[in-house]
């Protein structure tokens, strides 16, 4: 199975940490926050990361490599200027194929298990679920939430959790979103909340939204106190 971490935003809110440095090269416990996702898939048994690009995309790259030293080969999805996480997605597609992946922000960090991502997203086949979403209690920054769950799957009403950014989709839940075209992720979720075909979990562990330079500062503390 084949995986995408998301990385081409421009970390507006890292400034001026990201004038420089891409969001995803920066550092939390020795070593950059794109880095603890590629490992981790990698001992999950996946095949392949593919990482879109656009702000400082070549630093990326050239950090990265092709994944030799990481044990899973990486390819990268290159944007012009970020297409948003819908169309960055789409953009993809030619590289993940036509099989369920996963997907992860590259700005969180977490303890999910990606083997069991994987296993989720095995389980999505048209005309059923396109998609499943990893859900967390609401942080500080974000008390009202994204999205309800129900018996496993993601709807519209009830109390609220945060989307993690750690999600499975089928390619085809991206049908409809034309390559190269800048979409958000939000709606095309709703669309198919909407429609029953979105499946999710409450995820309990550790998690943080790395989205500024505080985050980062306090992420780092945390890890070097362990």
């Amino acid at each position: 199975m084949k995986a995408i971490i998301l990385a081409a935003g421009r970390g507006e809110r890292m400034r001026p940490l990201t004038d420089r440095v891409p969001k995803p090269l920066l550092e939390a416990g020795g070593k950059p926050l794109i880095v603890w996702h590629i490992e981790k898939l990698a001992a999950a048994g996946f095949k392949q990361v593919v990482i879109n690009h656009a702000h400082l995309g070549a630093l990326i790259e050239r950090a990265l490599g092709d994944g030799g030293r990481f044990g899973i080969p990486i390819v990268y999805s290159r944007e012009a200027a970020a297409l948003g996480t819908a169309g960055g997605i789409a953009h993809a597609l030619p590289l993940l194929g036509d099989a369920p992946f996963a997907a992860i922000n590259a700005d969180v960090f977490s303890a999910y298990d990606y083997a069991r991502l994987a296993r989720a997203a095995a389980c999505l086949a048209p005309p059923g679920r396109l998609a499943h979403l990893v859900l967390v209690d609401n942080p500080g920054h974000h008390p009202g939430g994204d999205f309800a769950l129900r018996g496993g799957e993601v709807v519209r009403d009830g109390a609220r959790f945060t989307f993690s950014g750690i999600a499975a989709y089928h390619p085809e839940l991206f049908a409809g979103v034309a390559r190269g075209a800048k979409e958000p992720l939000a709606p095309l979720l709703r669309l198919h909340i909407a429609a029953r075909r979105v499946s999710g979990e409450h995820y309990h562990g550790r998690w943080r939204d790395i989205g500024t330079p505080e985050r980062l500062a306090a992420l780092e503390r945390e890890l070097a106190a362990q």
